[in-house]
């Protein structure tokens, strides 16, 4: 039986996915959930010191990350291995990798050796530091390209120290920015009719999410200070204290401050010479926060949140996990997926953030046993039973 797709906006498209851990994993996500036919080529089970990297087959990270893919378990160590592989270079359309690139280069997989057996062909290639350079060689992890991209600089409490995101910010970054760039490579091929090297990196993906913060330095010569629950420039922007716990506020203009100062009962601040303008309330940030967190200790959240909502006043419940699973707009937005897992039985994972009014992305199938596909797949390649035992039996796949 066919494998089920979950959409059709990229049916038609053959991607190799040679990734591991989280960055390239999520790139190739992205062509996974709108249908593209993506193997996962990946050595047979006790082969790779390093295939537990994102944790076991049966686990959340593994099943978030891998769905909706086939898994072709097979022994790249061995000629027969490589040839096959090679073979489904010829036909692929995209190869998503995140090794080192001085790995790829080793093992005959660089953009001049599969370019050369296949113009059209796009590789995409996520490293920790780029693809040339002197830290070209170096292995990447997430919280080290969050230190090295500034993110750790101005995250946390003002003088607190470096602190990391709660979130691999740099990975899932890297592997979007990879997944655009591939899109728009395909784009140009349906020009030009050829394929071209997509490159991006944890560094790179970490320093571009610095967006303003970067852009602050860059055009003003400011280095960014850590600012805390505080938006660096606005106020009252931020966490602030109820009686039984905290909400986010989102006060920006002076019309938002006006209407904030409605909604807490006190009119008269909105009209007060001292918090009259953006840069006054930001200069006099603690003492308003002083002054709104000691109206916010008379009543709960949800009295303040219903308040805000009704004059208009941009804020929101802080959740953890399980609370954000079940507010009302993020059920009715169903990002959680139900998949039903043949061992796991019936589970959720996290759907694609982007909606296609008439293709939409889906989860339809759950990560795949190491090598579940081995015999369709070579059977696509002309492979008959007997070559398929000959391939086992030679430790191929």
């Amino acid at each position: 039986m066919p494998q089920p797709r979950p959409s059709t906006a990229l049916a038609g498209l053959k991607v190799l996915d040679l990734t591991r851990v989280r960055a390239g994993p999520t790139c190739v996500r992205v062509f996974a959930d709108f249908g593209a036919d993506v193997i996962k080529v990946e050595s047979p089970p006790g082969l790779d010191p390093n295939e537990n990297m994102s944790g076991p087959r049966l686990g959340y990270d593994m099943q978030n990350l891998h769905r909706n893919k086939r898994s072709l378990a097979l022994n790249l160590k061995t000629p027969e291995g490589k040839a096959i592989l090679m073979t489904l270079v010829d036909e692929a359309d995209l190869v998503v990798e995140n090794f080192r690139p001085d790995v790829k280069e080793r093992l005959g997989l660089d953009f001049e050796t599969l370019h050369a057996r296949n113009p059209r062909l796009i590789l995409v290639s996520i490293s920790g530091f780029g693809q040339s350079g002197p830290y070209r060689t170096r292995a990447g992890f997430d919280q080290i390209a969050q230190g090295m991209g500034g993110m750790m600089s101005v995250t946390g409490l003002p003088g607190q120290g470096p602190v990391r995101a709660g979130i691999a910010l740099a990975d899932s970054s890297a592997g979007l920015y990879g997944a655009v760039g591939a899109l728009v490579a395909l784009q140009e091929r349906a020009v030009s009719g050829k394929g071209q090297w997509v490159q991006t990196s944890l560094l790179e993906a970490q320093i571009a999410m610095m967006d303003f913060q970067a852009a602050r330095y860059l055009v003003e010569g400011s280095v960014p200070p850590q600012s805390g629950n505080d938006h660096p420039y606005q106020t009252p922007m931020g966490v602030y204290r109820t009686r039984d716990g905290a909400i986010n506020l989102g006060v920006g203009g002076e019309e938002q401050w006006r209407a904030f100062c409605r909604a807490i009962g006190r009119p008269e601040w909105g009209l007060d010479a001292r918090y009259d303008s953006s840069e006054k309330r930001f200069a006099r940030r603690p003492e308003l926060r002083e002054l709104i967190e000691e109206v916010f200790a008379a009543a709960d959240s949800a009295h303040w949140l219903e308040a805000m909502e009704r004059h208009s006043v941009p804020a929101g419940p802080i959740y953890a996990v399980d609370e954000m699973f079940e507010d009302p707009q993020v059920r009715h937005l169903g990002i959680a997926k139900p998949l039903n897992h043949p061992e796991l039985g019936d589970i959720r994972l996290i759907g694609q953030p982007v909606t296609l009014s008439r293709t939409p992305a889906d989860v339809a199938t759950p990560t795949p046993a190491a090598g579940a596909h081995n015999d369709e797949i070579l059977a696509e390649l002309g492979y008959d039973e007997t070559g398929l035992a000959r391939l086992r039996a030679d430790g191929v796949i």
